[in-house]
């Protein structure tokens, strides 16, 4: 078992006899007391070790009990402070506990009354240690998050920047050829239009790269949001973009929410964009969007489709960077947009999950911080 270590307690009154009193009965109930007649001499001893209590007298000729406590906590925060007084300076001991005293104890002692207050006493000191260690511990985390999010910010622009340049060339020799070479057989063209079918996915995967590691560090503003004008103007300015598709939408009303505009304006368009994808096999794509409860802080928002939906044993995948579920032979896409959806809704203090089933449709929600009234 660990050895008990007892509480340190320094004791300071310029009365001898009442001080080395006081420090024997409390190293008869098994503590370490060290005691000074000096308030000099004991704010010396603070500097040089650590005490868990400090009993101080208020009246005394070198320093009274509220310099020395202020001086002492200037020391160690964490120091917890008793002022030990008369009945006659009670008022002044209530001064001395704004200055930052816990509590005070009337002279002459009682062992019942005082025993109390110095349990009492140990428990704040392990409480402020516990707290400092904690506070401790979250700027180190705190620290360590922010170094990984810079080195990762770096890794992904070096990274980017790196591969971009041999892509160009990848593209630009590959069109070359396709326009300038006679004599390329059928088989040919075909491996030259792999290469550059190749290059271009590349090319995304960069560019997806980038926009998720730029939705971690986008500076954020919190306002008041549309959430329906935002949704509407997505769908006018998409529509050029869906061939002529039979595209039914049902637009359920919405309410207004706190965030980003720009952030959820992402997020409306990756959802809807991926309903619209993984519906285009049918005709009437279905796609409802909706809230599906709210609550006076909260509304849970979703997106719904009739595409070809998904298994449900994959559905955690399905935000993850690169994680793909389907082809890309059969619906094109990198894999980013709904780990950016995650990323975002996760910013506002919300959470993102999913529905589906293969051949019958997909729901993804997400909840968001509702517009006080």
């Amino acid at each position: 078992m660990p050895e008990i270590v007892p509480a340190r307690i320094l004791i300071v009154d310029d009365e001898a006899p009442l001080m080395n009193a006081l420090r024997n009965t409390l190293k008869e109930q098994g503590y370490d007391a060290t005691g000074f007649n000096s308030a000099k001499a004991a704010l010396d001893a603070v500097r040089a070790a650590r005490f868990d209590l400090l009993l101080t007298d208020l009246m005394m000729p070198e320093m009274n009990g509220i310099e020395l406590l202020q001086a002492a906590m200037k020391c160690d925060s964490d120091l917890v402070a008793i002022i030990m007084t008369g009945e006659g300076t009670i008022a002044t001991a209530v001064e001395a506990m704004k200055s930052g005293a816990l509590d005070y104890i009337l002279k002459p002692f009682k062992l019942s009354a005082i025993l109390p207050v110095l349990e009492r006493g140990l428990s704040v000191r392990r409480l402020r240690l516990q707290n400092a260690a904690l506070e401790k511990e979250v700027r180190e985390r705190t620290l360590q998050l922010e170094n990984a999010n810079k080195e990762l910010e770096a890794f992904s622009y070096s990274v980017s920047h790196d591969l971009r340049a041999p892509l160009r060339h990848i593209s630009g020799y590959a069109e070359m050829l396709g326009k300038t070479e006679t004599n390329l057989s059928p088989k040919g063209l075909r491996y030259l239009g792999q290469i550059s079918s190749a290059a271009d996915r590349m090319g995304h995967l960069i560019d997806d790269l980038l926009e998720f590691s730029r939705m971690g560090r986008a500076e954020m503003r919190q306002i008041e949001v549309n959430l329906e004008q935002l949704r509407d103007d997505l769908i006018r300015d998409i529509a050029p973009e869906l061939d002529g598709r039979n595209i039914v939408w049902k637009k359920d009303p919405l309410p207004r929410v706190m965030g980003d505009p720009v952030l959820l304006r992402q997020v409306w368009q990756n959802l809807i964009m991926n309903a619209v994808k993984y519906s285009r096999p049918r005709d009437p794509a279905l796609i409802e969007i909706g809230c599906l409860e709210q609550t006076p802080d909260q509304a849970t928002l979703f997106v719904r489709d009739n595409g070809v939906g998904f298994d449900m044993t994959y559905a955690q995948k399905l935000f993850g960077v690169f994680q793909r579920l389907h082809r890309a032979e059969d619906f094109e896409g990198t894999g980013v947009g709904l780990a950016n959806v995650r990323r975002i809704i996760a910013r506002h203090g919300g959470q993102t999950w999913a529905e589906g089933k293969p051949d019958a449709g997909a729901t993804f929600y997400f909840t968001l911080p509702v517009a006080k009234a």
